[in-house]
């Protein structure tokens, strides 16, 4: 018995030499217990709901530890705009020993640290992409080329129903594929179909349980563990990326800018060797952020749509009576038609909004030593951005936790956009990609709706809401029922 007594005093010393404190002044949060933080009181397939409940308990802005790292938590429009724009620069990092932090190497853009790097690959990516037709009629005539190729893979099979989980991730991956690679593929293409599921399938384990464990016990990481599928995946997709690369070396034609890959390597030659930022390995972590970041958010988003489009029949048949009388006898859709469509802008933005694809944002971290709200932060402190508690605030919101158009609209049936819509994130960070999904939902969107009716299809079950939280947010997979209308425009 005295053995047993000593043994426990011992085991509870070592849990209080191993206890981690916050500093004074930090914000506050719950107890945190050694070793794993409070990753134990987290339901980690989703903790979103726990979050929300943290913060009802100790305010817009705590605390919690993942492992013995500390986390801020933001919450509510007021606090992620005074740390997202107003105190941009000191709260514009990135972490660089997370899992996603190690899986690309601080390459790219999206994970890349703050500094003169990812100001100029970010500069770069933006010019890009308007050189490109970003906001513009080219822009246009790519997204409605593959739009054509989805309405005529639905054309097949109208009248039954169908999964569209990957006819709207292959339509938006293509899109970013004719920017970045200079085509696009096939929709049975056999790598083009793996490639989609590697990216789908680590949207959902990068921030899932294994990525947590990943995190918090570094002594993990070298096991062959579930998220070592991650790495697999990333450097599969990457070795295809490179082939590509290389392809375009061959076949370039001096002079002619096929796609993103032939402007990044003219820039490379402009800047030459000499401390520039600039080579293929940044090029290929920007690619890669690309097509990831260019795929599963929009096409996520998408899905959120019909999901609520069929069990709200009423909505898309409002949507679609505007839709005729905007465009008449037009062949198709143009981006402009969208400010004489109030009611279907408000529609899409409101799919954006229940979607709510990327809901804890991308965790940034502070670049100094700064305060907010009164609470000191130090430099490095990981910072999570909860973009579900400012989508669904209820303050914020005429109808927070429905899917309701009026959302977006003012007493006169105006289109106006609430400060609280930031599915896309706020300041520097904020997601350089905003134009061109904003452009592929409404000519996606518009040119499906005016050609179908979509409904819920009798082997579809009862409908079920629930996201299946990861980097990007996802509906559940359901059945998609359709059928051409009875008054075709296209």
């Amino acid at each position: 018995m005295g053995s047993l007594v000593l043994l426990f005093i011992g085991f509870c010393l070592i849990l209080f030499l191993l206890r981690v404190q916050r500093k004074k002044n930090f914000p506050p949060g719950p107890y945190v217990f050694p070793i794993f933080g409070n990753l134990l009181q987290l339901n980690l397939t989703n903790p979103v709901p726990d979050l929300q409940k943290l913060s009802g308990q100790y305010g817009k802005i705590f605390s919690f530890y993942i492992g013995s790292r500390p986390v801020v938590v933001l919450n509510g429009v007021q606090v992620i705009k005074e740390a997202l724009l107003k105190k941009s620069v000191e709260f514009a990092g990135r972490p660089q020993d997370l899992l996603v932090s190690h899986l690309t190497e601080n390459k790219g853009v999206i994970l890349a640290d703050y500094g003169p790097s990812w100001r100029e690959h970010r500069r770069f990516s933006l010019m890009t992409l308007r050189n490109f037709g970003l906001g513009k009629q080219s822009m246009e005539e790519r997204i409605l080329g593959e739009t054509q190729h989805i309405s005529a893979y639905l054309d097949r099979s109208a009248g039954k129903s169908m999964d569209p989980q990957h006819l709207f991730h292959k339509a938006t991956s293509n899109i970013i594929c004719a920017i970045i690679f200079g085509s696009r593929y096939e929709y049975e293409n056999e790598f083009f179909l793996a490639m989609i599921n590697k990216m789908q399938e680590n949207a959902k384990l990068t921030n899932g349980p294994w990525a947590m464990l990943y995190d918090s016990l570094p002594v993990l990481r070298y096991l062959p563990l579930p998220f070592q599928r991650i790495f697999q995946n990333y450097h599969s997709v990457v070795e295809h990326v490179s082939g590509i690369v290389t392809q375009h070396n061959v076949t370039q034609v001096a002079g002619e800018m096929r796609d993103l890959i032939d402007c990044y390597q003219k820039e490379m030659e402009k800047q030459g060797d000499s401390n520039s930022s600039f080579d293929k390995s940044q090029m290929i972590g920007l690619l890669m952020d690309l097509l990831f970041a260019g795929t599963d958010t929009t096409s996520n988003t998408l899905r959120f749509a019909f999901l609520y489009l069929m069990t709200h029949p009423h909505v898309q048949e409002r949507c679609q009576k505007e839709i005729d009388q905007v465009l008449g006898e037009k062949p198709q859709a143009s981006f402009e038609d969208r400010h004489r469509m109030p009611y279907t802008q408000a529609m899409i933005h409101e799919a954006q909004r229940v979607a709510n694809t990327v809901p804890l944002s991308v965790f940034h971290t502070t670049t100094k030593d700064t305060q907010l709200m009164g609470y000191d932060i130090p430099k490095g402190t990981l910072i999570i951005p909860n973009l579900s508690s400012v989508l669904n605030e209820e303050s914020q919101w005429k109808f927070p936790h429905d899917f309701n158009p009026s959302n977006f609209l003012n007493d006169e049936g105006e289109f106006v956009k609430p400060e609280a819509f930031m599915p896309f994130s706020l300041g520097p960070r904020m997601c350089l990609g905003e134009g061109l999904a904003r452009m592929e939902l409404f000519l996606i969107l518009v040119t499906l709706l005016r050609r179908f009716h979509f409904f819920w299809p009798e082997d579809g079950g009862v409908p079920d809401y629930t996201p299946v939280f990861g980097v990007t947010q996802a509906p559940k997979p359901y059945r998609l029922g359709f059928r051409l209308r009875g008054r075709q425009g296209v």
